[in-house]
């Protein structure tokens, strides 16, 4: 006769809240730490899927859709069985299903108390379990980190030591993970998406972390399986929102290239008006929302809400923050999103400063020493990025050399100032084209040169190593970066030159078909050339007429170099950031950094001596000198004296801006440190003409080198 089967539960079936794992005995239901939990009714079974994946004496023999998870009624009721004999060494209860697979370890436990004292389970192999003692363990040959790195994924600072529970990348070695963030991380990604937050590798990170217990399940990521989950973003919005709808049709009536064509507002794209009923002359014109306007021009930004991820009481996370958002908050529209963004205001600031610190997390520490000719910055740096030993992702030393010195001698340089002056000499390179606002131009030299390749990879390696905000970008350049060319519509103001914006103006002004054709007869061969020409039916075809001219000149003349620009710019993974942040990366990208204030060089720079009193009273005085335009010297001056650039890079300054104060005549700038020693005088007005005379003076020294270089 055959021995009564184990009692697996003693719950009634229908009680599915309070079933108990039949192999760890607890009945908490938290798919993080056990996997799901699944009951078979018709046995009166219930399991933890962890705790039957990793129990050591059981094998998956049949289908997916036989027993439990393919594992078989009577394999999961003999290792029960088994394992009732079993006594767990850190409970001391029995059933035991676990053991460490470490040779001539006899350590046995559940899976709960395995997690509660740090064993590891490799999901992957042979699903092998190592106890405490035996566990793998990360190894690094020497702790270099004198300071707290923040999780890559949560940014909460931790200290870069690897033990159960900290992580670091096996791919970018400056990229440190918690053990909990990396789990949620996982099971939110699925093995497709589930990659280095920092450089996006798949493989080797994922060999890893499986090495080191991080379950990556076998499924698509939660937010790819969200029903419907994109929807609103097939949807235009089409209602005028104006406080006085002039259209007789109604709010919701759209008549394309008429004066009754509905325009969404350029923020947000959540609230739209008839052309008419805000007075705009074409479709091409700027038009914010009130709201937006009222946030974009407000100085009081209101601070925008952390959402943390939603959490559970049995779940012992530490209020993770994963760069995709949760499914489990309530998904906005773009619409809405965006006007959240707006909102954060000055966030912006923080959050390209957060994600220029991820990417310099694959930034070696050893350094790679530049040699540049401060007078030839555009050639010495040409030469630097072309060599091939040059690698992007190590740390920049620059040293300063000049051709004409005899002696050879080299200078240590800023970095910060070399990325600077790279930077300026760009924007007023004949690769870009437009006043204030750039985009590419056509220069078939440069492309021959592969100079926007260049280009490209200078601006990424820039933003990546700290250097300046651009900030020259045109809304139409950039949105061709983030959105592609296709997905972009140039206006009026990206068109430098001048016969070309005279046509369009021509164009768009014609008050009637006599006027429009004999605009067209006159620019035939034109626009013949650039194959815009089309049948005009009607006085509205000129609006398509203009958006074909405008196309053509901004976007499809310049393919050529926006591609190698494009290329240039993936260098250190900036350009997928960018598409990622689209938001945060405009800010600096398309806008120049604020000016300064004698608050802000105020709070910029800290005293590491201990001051005299009398001087850094004359320093404050100074500042505010300057700022009310009582000086010939601007803050902007200032600041390069003393760091080398003209502005607060997005990512801060390293070391931080400090002053001193000594017993000397004139001040002295140290770049390199981005120290700035104050003259100690006995009056103001000789603090203020020493000051005034050092700036001045070894600017305009500075700038006579430059100039005399381009010269010759």
């Amino acid at each position: 006769m055959l021995r009564e089967p184990l009692k697996m539960n003693e719950n009634k079936p229908g009680d599915s809240q309070t079933l108990a794992c039949v192999f760890c005995r607890k009945n908490d239901d938290c798919p993080n730490k056990y996997g799901e939990k699944k009951t078979n009714e018709k046995w009166n079974l219930t399991v933890h899927y962890y705790c039957l994946l990793m129990s050591s004496g059981i094998w998956q023999r049949g289908k997916e859709e036989e027993g439990v998870y393919g594992f078989l009624i009577e394999d999961i009721r003999k290792e029960v069985n088994r394992a009732s004999k079993l006594k767990c060494c850190v409970c001391k209860k029995n059933g035991a299903s676990i053991g460490c697979v470490a040779p001539r370890c006899k350590r046995s436990y559940h899976f709960p108390c395995g997690l509660q004292r740090e064993c590891i389970f490799q999901f992957t192999g042979n699903f092998a379990s190592f106890c405490w003692k035996h566990r793998p363990v990360q190894i690094i040959a020497s702790n270099n980190y004198r300071d707290s790195l923040p999780c890559t994924i949560c940014l909460e600072y931790i200290e870069p030591v690897p033990t159960y529970n900290i992580l670091r990348s096996p791919c970018c070695k400056n990229a440190w993970f918690h053990r909990d963030c990396l789990q949620v991380q996982a099971i939110n990604a699925g093995v497709f998406f589930f990659r280095c937050t920092i450089c996006s590798n798949t493989d080797t990170f994922q060999k890893e972390m499986l090495r080191m217990g991080i379950h990556i399940p076998e499924k698509d990521a939660s937010w790819e399986l969200e029903e419907n989950a994109y929807q609103d973003l097939l949807q235009h919005y089409e209602h005028c929102d104006v406080r006085r709808c002039r259209c007789k049709e109604g709010r919701d009536y759209n008549a394309p290239d008429s004066k009754w064509e509905i325009k969404r507002c350029q923020c947000c794209g959540s609230s739209g008006t008839h052309l008419a009923c805000s007075s705009l002359r074409s479709w091409e014109q700027n038009w914010e929302c009130l709201e937006c306007r009222s946030i974009i021009y407000n100085s009081d930004f209101q601070k925008a809400k952390k959402h943390a991820l939603s959490n559970s009481n049995n779940v012992a996370i530490t209020d993770c923050l994963l760069e995709e958002s949760s499914p489990k908050l309530p998904r906005q529209s773009p619409g809405a999103q965006r006007k959240d963004l707006l909102r954060q205001g000055s966030k912006f600031r923080r959050d390209i400063s957060t994600i220029l610190i991820e990417l310099g997390f694959q930034i070696k520490k050893k350094p790679k020493r530049l040699f540049i000719n401060k007078a030839n910055i555009w050639n010495s740096a040409l030469d630097v990025f072309r060599n091939q030993k040059f690698n992007p992702s190590y740390a920049i030393e620059i040293m300063y050399v000049n051709e004409n010195d005899k002696f050879a001698r080299e200078l240590p340089g800023s970095k910060q100032e070399f990325l600077s002056l790279l930077m300026q000499h760009l924007e007023n390179s004949s690769l870009f084209e437009g006043s204030l606002s750039k985009n590419l131009s056509l220069n078939s030299q440069a492309l021959k040169e592969n100079l926007y390749y260049e280009a490209g990879k200078m601006l990424a390696i820039s933003l990546v190593h700290g250097g300046p905000s651009p900030g020259f970008f045109s809304k139409t350049l950039f949105n061709c970066l983030v959105y592609g060319p296709e997905n972009t519509q140039p206006i009026l103001d990206d068109v430098s030159d001048f016969d070309v914006a005279q046509i369009i103006v021509r164009i768009n002004t014609a008050t009637n078909m006599t006027d429009l054709n004999s605009v067209v007869n006159e620019c035939y061969n034109y626009l013949e050339l650039i194959g815009c020409l089309r049948l005009l039916t009607t006085l509205s075809d000129k609006y398509m007429l203009v958006k074909d001219i405008l196309f053509y000149h901004v976007i499809k003349r310049v393919q050529a170099p926006f591609e190698s620009f494009k290329q240039g710019l993936k260098t250190l993974g900036v350009l997928e950031k960018i598409q990622t942040y689209p938001e945060a990366f405009c800010n600096i990208l398309c806008h120049k950094p604020e000016n300064l204030s004698a608050k802000i060089l105020r709070d910029l720079f800290t005293v590491h001596t201990l001051p005299d009193v009398q001087a850094l009273g004359f320093w404050n005085s100074y500042l505010q000198t300057v700022e009310d335009g009582k000086s010939a010297t601007t803050m902007e001056d200032i600041l390069i004296f003393a760091t080398g650039c003209s502005s607060i890079p997005p990512v801060g300054f390293k070391p931080t801006p400090s002053i001193e104060c000594l017993h000397m005549d004139f001040p002295v700038g140290n770049k390199c440190n981005n120290s700035l020693t104050l003259p100690i005088t006995s009056t103001y007005k000789e603090f203020q003409e020493n000051m005034d005379f050092a700036i001045r003076n070894t600017l305009r020294l500075g700038k006579e080198e430059s100039s005399h270089y381009n010269e010759h």
